[in-house]
Order: C-alpha cells, then sequence, then structure tokens
C-alpha cells in the first residue's frame, strides 16, 4: 500500500512533515530509477520476481507488511472506518454488477483469492454457505479466519499457495464455486504473463454461469504507468498494471465473457484500479 496521508487525522510536525516529504522523494526518485532500467531491456526474470514476492509475503514484518496485507490492525487503518469501507465497497460494487450481468443464483461457493487479512472476506462470507481464501502468507489465512468467525459462521477454508505454483489451488479446492473474488493482487504479481496463469485458474474455479470480479491497475499508456517488472520490494504496488482494453482481451482468451470494467482514478488506498466482471459460460 503506498504511503498516503495520516489516516488518524492529527496534524503533524514541521519536522515530521518534512521527514515524509523527504521519504516520498527518495521513493519517486528509486521508482524512476528502475522503470529506466527495466525501459532499457534489465528486466527481471518471473523466477527473480517470484522468489522475491515468496519471501516478502511469507515473511511478516511490521507495520507496512501489515497493510499491505490489509490486516485490521495495521497502523494506518487505525482511528478510521477505511478496513472496513474496504470490503463494503466491494460488496457494493459486486451486488451493480451482479444486477447487471444478470447473475441470480445463490452464493452457495465464494472463493477469494489474496484473502489478505479478510477486509473483504467479513462483508463477502456472510452471503455464501462457504467461503475459500486463498494466500501465500499462512498467517493472513489465519487472521481471516479469525475475522470470518467474528462476524458470522460461514465455513472458511484456507488454501496456502506458493507463488511459483498457484496452479496447486486446483488440487487443494474440491469443486468449483459461484463467485470468484480477486482485489488488490494482480499489481503484485512478478508480470502480465503471470497474470494469465491466474486467470486460467480462475477460469477452472469459476463454475458455468458463475460471476468473477477481478481488479487490476491499469495502464494509461504513459511509461511510469507500465509494469514494473524489477525491484519487488521497493515497488510491489505498482509490479504488474494492463492497459484496460488489453485485460479485457486477455480475459477473453482465457475462456471468460467479459461483462462490464468499473474505473476508479483514485480512492484512499492508491490509483489506477479498474474492476472486470467477467462471467462463464
Amino acid at each position: 500500500m503506498p504511503e498516503g496521508p495520516d489516516p488518524s487525522g492529527t496534524s503533524k510536525s514541521p519536522w515530521e512533515v518534512a521527514v515524509t516529504h523527504g521519504k516520498r522523494l527518495a521513493v519517486t526518485a528509486e521508482d524512476l530509477l528502475q522503470r529506466a532500467l527495466a525501459t532499457a531491456g534489465l528486466r527481471q526474470p518471473d523466477s527473480t520476481i517470484a522468489a522475491d514476492s515468496q519471501d516478502y509475503w511469507r515473511r511478516p514484518s511490521g507495520s507496512r507488511w501489515a497493510a499491505d496485507s490489509h490486516w485490521r490492525d495495521a497502523p494506518v487503518f487505525r482511528g478510521t472506518d477505511l478496513w472496513d469501507r474496504i470490503g463494503a465497497e466491494h460488496l457494493a460494487m459486486f451486488e451493480a454488477g451482479a444486477r447487471m450481468a444478470e447473475f441470480t443464483r445463490s452464493w452457495d461457493r465464494v472463493i477469494e483469492w489474496g484473502c489478505g487479512g479478510g477486509a473483504n472476506a467479513v462483508h463477502f462470507a456472510p452471503r455464501a454457505k462457504e467461503f475459500i481464501g486463498v494466500d501465500i502468507s499462512r498467517d493472513s489465512l489465519e487472521e481471516c479466519g479469525g475475522q470470518i468467525a467474528s462476524v458470522c459462521d460461514t465455513p472458511f477454508l484456507p488454501v496456502a499457495v506458493d507463488v511459483a505454483e498457484p496452479e496447486s489451488a486446483l488440487g487443494d479446492i474440491d469443486g468449483v464455486c459461484d463467485v470468484f473474488l480477486s482485489f488488490y493482487v494482480f499489481e503484485l504479481i512478478p508480470s502480465p504473463e503471470y497474470g494469465e496463469r491466474l486467470l486460467r485458474i480462475a477460469r477452472d474455479l469459476l463454475a458455468p454461469g458463475g460471476l468473477a470480479l477481478i481488479q487490476v491497475k491499469y495502464d494509461t499508456g504513459y511509461w511510469r504507468t507500465k509494469s514494473r517488472r524489477r525491484s519487488y520490494r521497493r515497488g510491489l504496488a505498482n509490479m504488474t498494471t494492463y492497459p484496460i482494453h488489453g485485460f479485457w482481451e486477455l480475459a477473453e482468451r482465457c475462456g471468460f465473457i467479459p461483462r462490464a470494467v468499473r474505473l476508479v482514478p483514485r480512492n484512499d488506498l492508491d490509483e489506477r484500479y479498474a474492476y472486470f466482471f467477467l462471467s462463464k459460460n
């Protein structure tokens, strides 16, 4: 999660403001350097980025990790309703998209790929008969399960995957789902090509007539919004982006029927979000 305004609404001292400004300048300079290297052809292979990603998410390490994983007690969420609003807004968005796509089947089984600390799960799980959370971090799966148990008695199935082998989830999940969700994940993956693997997994997990809602970060065509493809830890929220039409066409190639896309140029977390509603015959 990029560094944003102080969520508590409290004022900062001039020294704190200067330090924050200096950190942002350093982050911007680092991002420009890494993107220049990638543009020059010095991209890291998917295997290297996948290993760095695996190492980051499997090792809880302080407030930044908790914020990136959307844990309720992360400092960035304290004193605000932001954590609760994440899932509430996504649920309202899904319901609107479901009406538009004429999706009326019951949500017997919901899968969230990248469930993190449960910000979405606590809103979707009460609507389901079973909620399946997939994540790299076993700590996040445990946290998500605890958050679900605090709001409903819907059974929770945790599924841990390695970054290098996301297809293993197909063997750990018996059967298909009615609803497939993925929020704040596709921007964190190693590359656009890796995203195609996830889409094909989602297609296989979604029942005919089911509905998926998948969010990506979109590429505007400007070089600073393109996939970063290197230095994972320092730029994970911008690692992978897609042109809007490009992701739509990719979803079609993977066997989905794109129904709609909703753009959110900026929200309280970051910017350039595109939410794709995808169905399957």
